[in-house]
């Protein structure tokens, strides 16, 4: 059937057409059906979501929550954020909260409501290609700022960020600490960034999902410590990662007053709300997780370092030790094509990692893989990642 319902090409939009499919799942697709695979593709622990958060969500559908809500989630849930956020030393209210049906949703209503068609938009990367991604389907156009690889970290040069803050841009985008490197901002560095962004009246799009997936501390620092209530900055935040719950999605955004109600109409015409049992679920992570979070941080950070100390023992590959999050983003030497490397390792060493040129051309050479796995599991990826380059030695 030759139809037009079958030419893609003649129904989306050009700049649709034009976005790039996802090249992890790319890998990923490739992988369903072969057999023994350990799939580190994905950004998302390995483990269930915590027994008295799915405990709640049975309590709320039994008590009959599966209607529509607010467009900004049921005010509970709005008064618990704004409690946690204060616990952790951020300005909040529940007026400044709307909740999403996940941290990916928060990030396209965020941009839906404060970018147009043409608005210059700057990313350090290599950075989560939704993030340009996202960008790019409003119309706005991105410039990045390279990540760099230096005394075996991922680093922004903060020159070089302030420099392409002009003051015909829109917004920049920070996800701090970041997927796929780890690296973080310092509370100095944001002192400085925010002053510029005011000086310019640039909008801060704070992407603080990993904010508690964090090492030697309990809480990555935050635009909203320093931010006025009225300040251009949005917090985008998710239940995903510090609560393992990726498939709840489950999100929220903080922004200042100003923003609200069109925040508010645009939810409407995405998703209108999230389900009410999934936010009676969500209070109950905030108030009752944080043991949880402390044990996944710590589990979090010791498979950190044993991911770091093994790869790095692969003759050819830097595996810089992140700041957060649950990724380790190495260096392959002489490595000019990652997409057909993760390819590779998939078929012969039966390991699923990310090819970093899914981050951005800057991530090309790398890899990345989740080690939010249990420790057996991690040593038995790694060991076959190592023989498979014992068996292709890196240049």
């Amino acid at each position: 059937m030759d139809s037009l319902l079958f030419r893609s090409d003649t129904l989306a939009r050009p700049g649709v057409e034009m976005l790039p499919g996802s090249l992890i799942r790319e890998v990923a697709q490739e992988g369903l059906g072969l057999q023994g695979v350990i799939p580190l593709w994905f950004g998302e622990p390995d483990s269930v979501t915590p027994g008295f958060i799915r405990d709640a969500a049975k309590r709320a559908l039994d008590d009959g929550q599966t209607f529509y809500t607010s467009n900004y989630g049921i005010y509970p849930l709005r008064e618990a954020i704004a409690r946690y956020q204060g616990r952790l030393g951020r300005i909040s209210a529940p007026e400044r909260v709307s909740v999403t049906s996940s941290g990916v949703n928060a990030i396209l209503l965020a941009c839906q409501t404060i970018l147009a068609p043409g608005d210059r938009v700057v990313l350090p990367v290599p950075a989560w290609p939704n993030l340009a991604g996202i960008a790019a389907v409003v119309g706005a156009e991105v410039t990045a700022v390279p990540l760099r690889l230096h005394e075996a970290r991922w680093q922004l040069d903060l020159d070089e960020l302030l420099a392409a803050l002009t003051p015909d841009t829109r917004m920049v985008i920070l996800n701090a600490p970041a997927n796929p490197t780890g690296a973080m901002l310092t509370r100095d560095e944001m002192v400085v960034i925010l002053a510029h962004c005011r000086r310019h009246g640039i909008w801060i799009l704070a992407d603080d999902v990993y904010e508690r997936v964090v090492f030697e501390r309990d809480v990555a620092p935050s635009f909203l410590e320093l931010a006025d209530v009225d300040d251009r900055v949005v917090s985008i935040n998710s239940f995903s990662k510090s609560w393992a719950m990726t498939g709840w999605r489950l999100g929220w955004i903080t922004a200042p007053p100003a923003l609200m109600s069109a925040l508010g109409k645009i939810t409407e015409f995405n998703t209108s709300c999230a389900p009410g049992f999934v936010q009676s679920a969500g209070i109950v992570a905030l108030e009752q997780g944080e043991p949880f979070v402390a044990a996944m941080r710590a589990r979090l950070q010791s498979r950190r370092d044993i991911a770091a100390d093994l790869l790095d023992a692969i003759p050819g590959i830097t595996t810089p030790r992140p700041e957060g999050a649950m990724y380790a983003f190495m260096r392959i030497a002489g490595c000019t094509d990652s997409l057909a490397l993760a390819k590779s390792l998939l078929r012969e060493a039966r390991v699923g990692v990310a090819p970093g040129r899914a981050f951005g051309e800057s991530g090309e050479g790398c890899l990345r893989l989740c080690f939010a796995v249990e420790e057996a599991t991690l040593r038995e990826a790694i060991g076959r990642i190592a023989a498979y380059f014992r068996m292709h030695p890196l240049a």
